[in-house]
């Protein structure tokens, strides 16, 4: 099979999706001249702008009668008839594209609730020191091989030229925010960050248009020269194309820190109730990790983020400590 189809799934998050890129990445690089397709949520679409490698972006809308649209995609799937639909993810909405997609050959992991349909169901297993691109990676070891490929973005020439203003001097970034409460260094810490770090360029505050009010706070508690507000300013490939060139860029363990590895940017990631190991650290060749030095009993405290500290005093954010932020600017 010379130039097969091949539809690859994933309908998280942003990071989920950047880190699912390693499988394109992989793809093409054993079948140069196969037909790869993605499917994403509405709202991440905008990330696979420019992609080299992909023939077409299939995209679910779920904010809008979300089990209808899921219907209506899955039977234009089925008309395409792929030679692999490959499932990344462990849900059950994905799970059902899969099986009904009517692919030759139809890849998942064993705990997606439709595994039973699928031709193969490879294992899936969290917290053994395996990176989510190496699990990504075995579910399409027996086409290519056992070696993962980074995830990768494109960002435009025109991206590229949006941010060039900002470049004009050395500068780092910092992404505060995250979705979930405990996965974000406390907005204190960013403020300490900025009041002590060494770096004499600019400093530039990036997200997305709802995190600009904690950026606005840490700004101005931080009281310091050349610190900006770039939350809402830009789109995600232009926010990758800023870090690409930045001294450093501060991130939490969200979806900032997986925009850094698609581009190879320097990246600090910040852990707090979660931890590496999970496999979602950075990829980038020059990457830091930050946690609490402290050994914490109660973390992690799970798999992903909580909306509150469950012992009510957030040690894994408060007890880290400037010094290991600033260091890796040395």
């Amino acid at each position: 099979m010379e130039k097969p189809k091949f539809l690859v799934i994933q309908t998280a998050f942003i990071g989920d999706v950047i880190l699912a890129t390693g499988v394109l990445e992989k793809l093409h690089a054993h079948f140069p001249g196969a037909q790869i397709d993605f499917m994403v949520r509405k709202g991440n679409e905008s990330l696979l702008k420019n992609h080299p490698f992909l023939h077409k972006t299939w995209v679910w809308n779920k904010s809008d009668g979300k089990y209808k649209n899921l219907l209506k995609l899955t039977k234009a799937i089925r008309k395409e008839k792929y030679d692999y639909a490959i499932n990344v993810q462990r849900f059950a909405n994905s799970g059902f594209v899969t099986a009904f997609s009517k692919a030759k050959t139809k890849i998942g992991f064993d705990k997606n609730p439709w595994s039973r349909w699928f031709n193969i169901a490879v294992e899936h297993q969290i917290n053994n020191g395996m990176h989510e691109v190496e699990r990504n990676q075995k579910l399409i070891e027996s086409i290519t091989d056992s070696v993962a490929e980074n995830p990768v973005l494109y960002p435009s020439a025109t991206d590229f030229e949006k941010v060039s203003e900002y470049k004009q001097e050395p500068f780092i970034c910092l992404a505060p925010a995250s979705v979930w409460f405990t996965k974000q260094m406390p907005k204190e810490k960013w403020i300490e960050q900025i009041q002590t770090t060494p770096f004499q360029g600019n400093i530039y505050v990036i997200g997305a248009p709802s995190d600009a009010d904690l950026a606005d706070e840490i700004i101005a508690r931080g009281n310091r020269d050349k610190v900006f507000n770039l939350c809402g300013k830009l789109n995600l490939l232009q926010s990758a194309a800023l870090m690409k060139d930045a001294a450093m860029n501060y991130v939490n363990d969200s979806a900032p820190m997986h925009l850094a590895s698609s581009v190879d940017a320097k990246t600090t990631a910040i852990f707090c109730s979660t931890i590496p190991e999970f496999g979602f650290g950075p990829l980038a060749s020059e990457s830091h990790v930050v946690e609490v030095k402290e050994k914490l009993a109660c973390r992690p405290c799970g798999l992903h983020g909580k909306k509150a500290c469950p012992e009510g005093h957030f040690d894994c954010g408060f007890k880290l400590e400037m010094e290991q932020l600033h260091t890796v600017l040395d």
